[in-house]
């Protein structure tokens, strides 16, 4: 029986995973995550997906489901090239709000899955974009006493009260902004033996 892994910490990605009901467990990887010299975004989270998923494979055995994501500011003279950071402080998660205001935030989300027995790889990078509203002090002080976003890159929450600071979202899985591309990951877990709707919990090899 091979295993399902999640080579990740984070909540919320394993809340979304969980919403395919089947069994895994979870090994969080660690990394050097720092971006190379002229590494786009895209470029970024594809290679850190990679290298988390092998980095979970040197302690365990199965499908291991690595994913990493990135967000950018579009700037309009070099779209995608600012990268967005947790705030960590309200301070800073002012001043990145009152930068995103009116424009596009551009979420890079990376998607990998490894099959130890076959060494078989296959990693994809969805986009999904956020488009802010035109954003007062009041409201950009109001939303963070609110919800205290500190903790995520952009300074907001999409599952909650962040969805107040957008215009408008543009994307094919609404689980992409949140962290795991859940539609290509049933096309990926299905391609090595899994399909969720076979209410299949584990791979046989």
């Amino acid at each position: 029986m091979m295993k399902l892994i999640l080579a990740s910490s984070s909540p919320f990605r394993k809340e979304i995973l969980s919403k395919l009901g089947v069994d895994f467990t979870t090994n969080s990887p660690e990394i050097d995550e720092t971006r190379l010299a002229g590494e786009t975004p895209y470029q970024l989270v594809y290679r850190l997906s990679q290298e988390k998923a092998y980095e979970v494979a040197k302690r365990e055995s199965g499908l291991i489901i690595a994913s990493d994501q990135v967000a950018t500011l579009e700037t309009g003279s070099n779209p995608n090239d600012e990268i967005l950071s947790k705030p960590h402080t309200h301070n800073n998660a002012i001043k990145q709000l009152q930068k995103s205001s009116g424009k596009t935030v551009s979420f890079f989300t990376s998607l990998t899955l490894l099959n130890t027995n076959s060494n078989n790889i296959n990693t994809i990078v969805e986009t999904y974009k956020v488009v802010f509203k035109e954003l007062t002090s009041q409201q950009i002080e109001n939303y963070l006493v609110k919800e205290k976003p500190y903790n995520c890159a952009g300074s907001f929450k999409s599952e909650a009260l962040g969805v107040s600071l957008f215009e408008r979202l543009e994307g094919n899985d609404p689980n992409t902004l949140i962290g795991l591309p859940l539609i290509q990951l049933v096309e990926m877990l299905k391609e090595e033996g899994l399909d969720v709707l076979s209410n299949r919990t584990s791979i046989d090899i």
